[in-house]
């Protein structure tokens, strides 16, 4: 089973090629291959239009009695896709083509015909100036004034098209600089005013703030100076506002707190004695505790002090702000 897939194949000590005996094929035999139109046809008999690249399996056969340079010309067979009829074509390798031969037309063959009709007249041209130097010498000045008419006949249409267009090129690079000007202080007043609003928006919030805060902070610039914007301010704010919110929270609760405890009522049984000494002692703590900014307040002081260190710690027992 191996040895039918080998390429190389067993060749016998006494194999000798020239008993093999030859095929006697035809020479103008034909094999079928598949081929694409070489040009855009249409068909004689039904009128169909066949594009260049439509694919067919055509037969294909040797022309006979015909070669260029020693090279065979080759002829190939078609059928139409829609009446079948037969078309054929051949190879042009003089031309690097192929020809139409039968059962169809070529189609938009203008510009190769244009081709073959410039080479005959060079052709022809060439075999008269050959023979004939005077010839060569009157085609040389029909040349040479062809030329000078066609420039002439270009300086006259440039010189048609200056006048139609008077146009000032250092007028127009002035415009279009003094345009460009324009655009540019018009961008630059936008973004001043822009940045003037914004700062404008910036001292009214911080006006705000410290109208309804305490404490005291530099004045506001006139509007011609520029205040930048910086996190330092929005945090400063913010903080303020922080600040505001816990004092008010503070000031409501120490109103509502008086109102929820109730104090006892004492007695004349219940009274303490009072030591003119102790009394004495109490009133000067009171008077050494008391704040310079008068921000503490103390509501309830006891009557009866003794000298430990407990009885300094119940003054502060009733204030509003304790730390």
């Amino acid at each position: 089973m191996s040895e039918r897939k080998v390429l190389n194949k067993y060749y016998p000590p006494d194999f000798d090629p020239s008993k093999i005996p030859k095929l006697k094929l035809p020479k103008d035999r034909q094999y079928v291959v598949r081929l694409m139109a070489p040009f855009n046809m249409r068909c004689k008999t039904c009128g169909e239009y066949i594009y260049k690249g439509k694919k067919f399996n055509a037969r294909k056969e040797t022309v006979q009695n015909e070669q260029y340079l020693g090279l065979p010309i080759f002829r190939f067979y078609i059928k139409c896709t829609r009446c079948l009829a037969e078309i054929t074509f051949k190879t042009d390798p003089e031309n690097t083509d192929y020809a139409m031969e039968h059962g169809a037309t070529r189609n938009f063959q203008a510009e190769k015909l244009i081709e073959e009709e410039e080479k005959r007249f060079q052709k022809e041209r060439e075999e008269e100036e050959l023979n004939n130097p005077m010839k060569v010498l009157e085609n040389r000045t029909k040349d040479s004034k062809m030329e000078m008419d066609v420039l002439e006949n270009l300086q006259e249409l440039k010189e048609l098209n200056q006048r139609q267009a008077n146009v000032d090129f250092d007028s127009m690079l002035v415009h279009y600089r003094e345009t460009e000007d324009e655009i540019r202080q018009r961008q630059d007043e936008e973004d001043e005013k822009e940045m003037r609003a914004m700062v404008n928006e910036a001292q009214k919030r911080q006006l705000a703030v410290d109208s309804d805060s305490e404490e005291e902070f530099p004045t506001i610039l006139p509007k011609k100076h520029v205040i930048p914007i910086h996190a330092d301010i929005l945090s400063k704010n913010k903080k303020l506002c922080i600040e505001k919110s816990e004092h008010k929270r503070s000031n409501s609760y120490s109103h509502i707190i008086p109102s929820l405890v109730r104090k006892r009522k004492t007695t004349e049984l219940e009274k303490p004695k009072i030591n003119p000494a102790a009394h004495s002692k109490s009133t000067k703590i009171q008077e050494s505790l008391q704040c310079k900014d008068n921000t503490t307040e103390i509501l309830c002081v006891p009557t009866a002090l003794k000298e430990s260190s407990l009885s300094l710690l119940g003054m502060y027992c009733d204030s509003e702000h304790s730390d």
